[in-house]
């Protein structure tokens, strides 16, 4: 695993030793910052933002979005081993003034004064976490007018409807 593209491209991370997280792959990670970075949405949602990688795992989606500008990244998961090894690659990476790391549950996130424009969540594909983690982020002030809210998903997943939401204050 490697940062795709910024500032940190080609900065090897640290990779988990068991099975129990299971990395957003390189080639998911590109094509995603393919888009927000060169696709309709220019890198608005990206450079000098505020970012959030739910369900962080090793932390390569929020690395890869500090690499390409965003101003930081709060980092969450429920594993104390994903948290762990999110810190020690964000240390590897030089970039720990950029990153909080918060161990918790995405369907039970703590309020927050920092709101993000983008947050992107790669959960275990057995988990039904997509409706109960959006709802914890709107209700917690995570989100700003106009976010993102992209979630990873395997392709044989049943996909969690959300209805497109504004947040509060936008047109």
């Amino acid at each position: 695993m490697r940062i795709i593209a910024g500032s940190l491209k080609g900065r090897k991370l640290l990779t988990p030793t068991t099975d129990a997280i299971r990395p957003t792959s390189d080639r998911m990670r590109e094509a995603v910052f393919n888009v927000l970075m060169h696709g309709q949405f220019g890198g608005a949602a990206v450079i000098g933002q505020r970012v959030m990688d739910i369900c962080c795992g090793t932390g390569a989606f929020g690395l890869e979005a500090i690499s390409r500008g965003a101003a930081h990244c709060s980092f969450i998961d429920q594993d104390r081993n994903a948290i762990d090894l999110t810190r020690q690659n964000a240390e590897h990476c030089g970039v720990t003034a950029k990153a909080h790391c918060i161990q918790a549950d995405a369907s039970r996130l703590p309020p927050t004064r920092e709101p993000v424009a983008l947050a992107f969540m790669d959960a275990p594909y057995a988990s039904p976490l997509t409706v109960a983690a959006y709802t914890s982020l709107r209700t917690g002030g995570w989100l700003v007018q106009d976010s993102l809210f992209l979630v990873g998903a395997g392709k044989d997943q049943p996909r969690d409807r959300i209805a497109r939401y504004r947040i509060a204050g936008s047109p």
